[in-house]
């Protein structure tokens, strides 16, 4: 696989984004389980949206669930990069569907960081690094048709994001139990997922843990600021026209509204 091919497989994914058109997988294009090349590609299309006056806010887990890591066949979770045009904060808001390709939401809990993180911390001592916690839905989508994908897809395709929603962030104090908090997740009024903070990989400070070991090797640490989305506590559910409303224990109800 060359520098070129790469190039062009990260020019298609841009191309189907901009255009919100669904192509074919790319895996067939990058070498067997080529995660590195994978990884790859989201910094070519990565630098290619800060060239055009992006803002880089912070990182997103996925692949945190056990049952989605069976399913694509992985052992690990992935990663995608968060920009300020893919952010809505507040309690409620409204997300328009134009520019998707097939979004679908799902709940989760967030950090943002306090300090950078320089090198690998264990979960039991990340702790001083945060500075608050928020409820979070984000809108995942992909650009490969009918969300056919394993983990080459989608770590190329910037880990399947789309946009999230932000909503009040609160001091986090070290101790704080989050694999516990239960999440519910309801459209127009009924229940279409559910789950709790263990989802994510067990506990979501065990996610960021994750995730901060696995920028720093790369070179790219997390810096103070950043908004980290931990993965998602429950199933994700097709984002319409509708009223989705979020509910996890101890934060403030969070309202999203995806408007045609």
């Amino acid at each position: 696989m060359t520098i070129v091919s790469i190039d062009c497989i990260a020019a298609r994914l841009f191309d189907a984004r901009r255009a919100a058109r669904a192509i074919a997988p790319v895996r067939g294009d990058l070498p067997e389980r080529g995660i590195a090349a994978a990884y790859e590609v989201q910094k070519i299309n990565a630098r290619r949206k800060l060239r055009e006056g992006r803002r880089i806010v912070g990182r997103k887990i996925g692949l945190t669930s056990a049952a989605v890591q069976k399913q694509l066949g992985v052992d690990q979770p992935d990663f995608g990069v968060l920009f300020d045009d893919m952010c809505y904060r507040g309690d409620e808001v409204t997300v328009p569907l134009g520019g998707f390709i097939a979004p679908r939401i799902e709940a989760e809990i967030a950090f943002v960081l306090s300090a950078d993180i320089p090198k690998p911390v264990p979960a039991g001592e990340i702790a001083p690094f945060i500075a608050c916690i928020a409820a979070s839905a984000e809108i995942v989508d992909s650009a490969i048709a009918n969300w056919d994908i394993n983990i080459v897809d989608t770590i190329a395709d910037n880990a399947s994001s789309g946009a999230f929603a932000l909503g009040t962030e609160l001091p986090y104090q070290s101790g704080t139990d989050l694999c516990t908090r239960a999440m519910t997740l309801r459209k127009d009024g009924e229940l279409v997922s559910s789950g709790k903070g263990a989802a994510t990989l067990g506990d979501p400070l065990i996610a960021l843990s994750w995730l901060a070991g696995t920028a720093a090797a790369l070179g790219d640490p997390l810096r103070a600021g950043d908004i980290i989305l931990a993965g998602a506590l429950g199933p994700m559910t097709p984002f319409l026209a509708a009223t989705y409303e979020i509910e996890i224990e101890g934060f403030p109800k969070l309202t999203v509204r995806g408007k045609a």
